[in-house]
């Protein structure tokens, strides 16, 4: 055993309170909110690599174990820590729509070929469309999930960098799922790569309408983000020869997207690809916390459940959305440290924040 289990291993449950203690003023110190590094240290086992001994602490030859903490907490604690100490540089970069900053993809499958969401003065549609197999045209699903809001990013980024619609996706499927984060890639129905294809051929099947209000006047974008796209038609998707190499943009979302990317911190987004609440919370708060002048803003819970939460029906509506909400939300601010957000009674307050990477001018 080495030094440091052993260690973990021998710590009492009040010595684990005074290190927990420190790696809480630890955190704090490092620019995590205190909400946030309260729970984090609370949910951690002793570890050196993060905190070192409190000095004064006398270890004991034997004491129970301390706790463990799962392996996506562990990750999440160290990129706070990462971005609350680290200034993100021109790779950490990431852009986002502002309109889709607002009004997401649906979070889970969607019944039928049509989805709408509103929240204030935008308002997304989303159709689902059909793709040409080589025999027929096939019916594809609304895209849903974190998988398309990955994909999105990755194009949108690569889009704004290099000034072009027309965006590379490496030479093969697996190569293109590596770029979004997904080093382990597995087949069958409910595998990555599986989950892939469908939400690729979903997003570039399907027609968006953008609704937005801007300078006094009602704006409409209606197309489709993805211009052309081939579609796999053997059964052996990966094989590199029946890759599309390239993903084009439309003109009219390119344009849109070059005059509304928001920049997000891709060190964030990927830590919290598991989620596509999280996703959602962390875009939502990346365009609009910078942009509050003057006092805070107060959102209720039905205000929130509106926008994030339209799912959720029934007298206990609020209360459940409530509880699925908090948790996203204190994951999103331990890698959003600048965020000035805080619950209060009925809702969440927002003050004026900067945006969590700085717009370049």
């Amino acid at each position: 055993m080495g030094a440091k289990a052993a260690l973990e291993n021998t710590l009492t449950d009040e010595q684990m309170t005074v290190w927990r203690d420190g790696y809480r003023l630890h955190l704090v110190a490092k620019g995590v909110p205190t909400e946030t590094a309260a729970e984090l240290a609370q949910r951690t086992a002793y570890r050196a690599d993060l905190y070192p001994i409190t000095p004064g602490i006398i270890v004991p030859a034997e004491s129970k174990p301390a706790p463990k903490v799962s392996k996506r907490t562990e990750r999440l604690i160290q990129t706070a820590a990462e971005i609350a100490t680290e200034r993100p540089d021109d790779e950490d970069r990431a852009y986002m729509h502002s309109i889709m900053c607002q009004v997401g993809l649906p979070r889970s499958k969607v019944d039928g070929t049509s989805f709408e969401r509103h929240s204030g003065g935008a308002a997304l549609l989303v159709e689902a469309g059909k793709l040409w197999d080589g025999r027929q045209f096939v019916q594809q699903e609304i895209p849903y999930g974190p998988m398309p809001r990955l994909i999105l990013a990755w194009m949108n980024t690569y889009a704004v960098r290099n000034n072009s619609p027309e965006i590379p996706v490496g030479e093969s499927a697996s190569e293109f799922l590596r770029l979004l984060g997904q080093k382990n890639i597995t087949g069958g129905k409910t595998g990555s790569f599986t989950t892939f294809r469908k939400q690729l051929q979903a997003l570039s099947a399907c027609r968006m309408i953008l609704g937005f209000n801007a300078n006094g006047h009602a704006h409409t974008y209606d197309g489709k983000p993805i211009k052309h796209f081939d579609a796999w038609i053997s059964k052996d998707e990966r094989q590199r020869p029946l890759w599309p190499g390239t993903v084009t943009f439309s003109r009219d979302y390119y344009d849109t997207l070059k005059e509304h990317a928001v920049p997000i911190d891709l060190r964030a987004f990927m830590e919290l690809k598991g989620s596509a609440l999280d996703l959602d919370i962390y875009t939502w708060l990346a365009q609009r916390l910078h942009r509050i002048d003057g006092r805070p803003v107060v959102l209720y819970w039905s205000n929130l459940r509106e926008q994030f939460g339209q799912e959720y029906r029934g007298k206990e509506a609020d209360k459940d959305f409530k509880k699925k909400f908090l948790p996203s939300l204190k994951r999103v601010l331990a890698v959003y440290p600048t965020a000035r957000v805080k619950q209060v009674t009925g809702g969440i307050m927002m003050m004026a924040s900067p945006p969590p990477i700085p717009y370049k001018e």
